[in-house]
């Protein structure tokens, strides 16, 4: 059964990345599961650092970006999330093509969320752990 009190899809969620730092990077929803998103991130010239490896602050970006997405979808209608906080452990090198994030959540609860996202290369190493906390709000309108 699914956890979400929203409804979406996979195109719906790309859309709303258009024109923002995820389109920027090349953050590309690919899959809504009953209590999971999945997204591909590429490794290339805006996603590296100088060493040719994925930036740890890329990771972020793509955990950050998938958890609060989540987090939202779990919010009932009239009420959104911010984040309070991201932390995030590299294990692994990220190297092209690209990386898979999948962000599940760990708690649900009435004024808060969070969210751990696991970040793997395309052998499905694991390259990074995060976790994202999301305080959920009211519309004010």
């Amino acid at each position: 059964m699914a956890i979400w009190k929203k409804t979406t899809s996979v195109k719906l969620m790309n859309d709303h990345m258009l024109g923002t730092m995820c389109e920027h990077v090349g953050l590309q929803i690919t899959e809504l599961g009953d209590d999971y998103i999945k997204a591909t991130m590429p490794v290339d010239h805006r996603t590296r650092q100088y060493m040719g490896i994925m930036h740890g602050g890329a990771y972020v970006v793509l955990a950050e970006t998938i958890g609060s997405l989540g987090a939202n979808l779990c919010c009932p209608e009239g009420f959104y999330v911010v984040g309070l906080e991201v932390n995030a452990n590299h294990v692994r090198a990220g190297k092209p093509p690209y990386v898979t994030g999948i962000t599940r959540p760990l708690h649900i609860g009435t004024s808060t969320t969070v969210w751990e996202t696991k970040i793997y290369d395309v052998e499905d190493n694991l390259l990074s752990v995060s976790r994202l906390t999301t305080m959920i709000l009211k519309n004010k309108s």
